[in-house]
């Protein structure tokens, strides 16, 4: 069987396990409210089929490209949510709460069309990604953030469970950033999507900050443009023009992202008129706030040791083949060493100064955002060794 056949094989099979997990929401929705099995079983039955043909993709993908997919944004992001995927299956099976994947599986599946705005085009690895370490080291830390993740799931079930939603004050202000910030991502995934499929790019000239000139090109429609940005043509683009010191590019990506996520958090509310912490919090009525904060700690217990190992042990093992060294304080480094210190902290919280419940919920969702913005900003914003993934 060729490449590109085992290749567009792994792409259909991740593909339908998207629309399976997608389509495996509804009956855990109604498993959550009814008092019956039945629709518990048959999502559980759908995450298992995804969960199955997401490993399909993962295996096919590794046979056709003769290495661990794992070495840019889009296989690592893939990963990521597949691992989230089976992380939840592993929490069902030791506590039994369907209302996890109900929360987990939108997680996963952001995490998923994400990814999949990156491109899949196979290419060879770099020298410094020629090592079975790396495929360790990236796993585990994939693994570990997924089962991490999983306490940012039940973090957000507990305040919806305990917090009076219908009050305005600091904690549900929070909570409803935190769903806006969610909209903003799936935003993302829209605008980068709709974009991508229209196929028109435009290239943008301008003067870098060593003053030599830059060719850009962007997929959306730029807004933000460098100092002094024209089009091959002469024209002037943009909306606002800031220092060539920035990634412009960059940027108007990310305005794009919360015009479109803005956009779409605005239609909800006006349609539904209520904010979406309280469209939530009916799904969590019948949850047991103690169980569930024992899950977000037992998560963390078993995903720390884990990151511990992936993040940094396996990394500096890594980094001395690659690099020479263990550690040269590279951006990703520095980051997944805060991630570790973070969880650290979570923990003797924890079990030192007996920080439960709404405590250790805001933890977890808060270390959530240090994974993501580890995983995802530190790659692609902040220049670095990881800078190619």
């Amino acid at each position: 069987m060729s490449n590109e056949t085992l290749l567009s094989l792994s792409s259909n099979s991740f593909f339908v396990s998207f629309i399976l997990l997608l389509i495996a929401i509804i009956p855990i929705g109604l498993a959550v409210k009814s008092k019956g099995k039945i629709f518990g079983k048959i999502g559980l039955l759908l995450t298992y089929i995804a969960f199955a043909l997401q490993l399909v993709y993962f295996i096919l993908r590794w046979i056709a490209v003769d290495h661990a997919p794992v070495s840019n944004m889009y296989e690592f992001m893939t990963f990521f949510g597949i691992m989230l995927t089976g992380s939840y299956l592993i929490i069902h099976f030791l506590y039994k709460q369907i209302v996890v994947g109900l929360f987990t599986i939108p997680v996963s599946l952001i995490i998923l069309g994400y990814g999949s705005v990156f491109t899949k085009t196979v290419s060879p690895l770099v020298p410094s990604l020629q090592s079975n370490w790396l495929t360790i080291h990236v796993m585990t830390v994939a693994f570990s953030s997924a089962v991490l993740s999983v306490s940012f799931a039940t973090g957000i079930i507990y305040l919806l469970r305990t917090l009076d939603v219908s009050k305005f004050s600091m904690s549900t202000v929070a909570l409803e950033f935190v769903m806006y910030c969610l909209i903003v991502v799936i935003g993302f995934i829209g605008v980068a999507t709709y974009f991508n499929l229209a196929g028109d790019k435009i290239e943008v000239q301008f003067e870098n900050k060593l003053e030599k000139k830059e060719t850009a090109e962007y997929t959306m429609t730029p807004l933000i443009v460098n100092k002094g940005a024209v089009t091959a043509s002469g024209d002037r683009v943009g909306v606002l023009q800031i220092t060539n010191k920035l990634d412009a590019k960059k940027l108007n990506t990310i305005v794009w992202s919360f015009i479109v996520g803005t956009i779409l958090y605005g239609v909800i509310v006006l349609i539904t008129r209520r904010r979406l912490i309280v469209l939530l919090k009916p799904l969590t009525n019948r949850v047991q706030p103690v169980l569930i904060d024992e899950i977000t700690y037992r998560a963390v217990v078993i995903g720390f040791p884990l990151f511990a190992l992936g993040g940094l042990l396996f990394a500096m093992i890594w980094a001395q083949i690659a690099w020479s060294r263990y550690w040269g304080w590279d951006p990703k480094e520095v980051w997944a060493l805060i991630t570790f210190l973070f969880y650290a902290a979570f923990l003797h919280f924890r079990l030192s100064k007996g920080w439960e419940g709404e405590k250790t919920a805001w933890l977890a969702i808060i270390g959530f955002g240090i994974i993501v913005f580890n995983q995802v900003f530190v790659n692609l914003v902040i220049a670095g060794l990881h800078s190619y993934a």
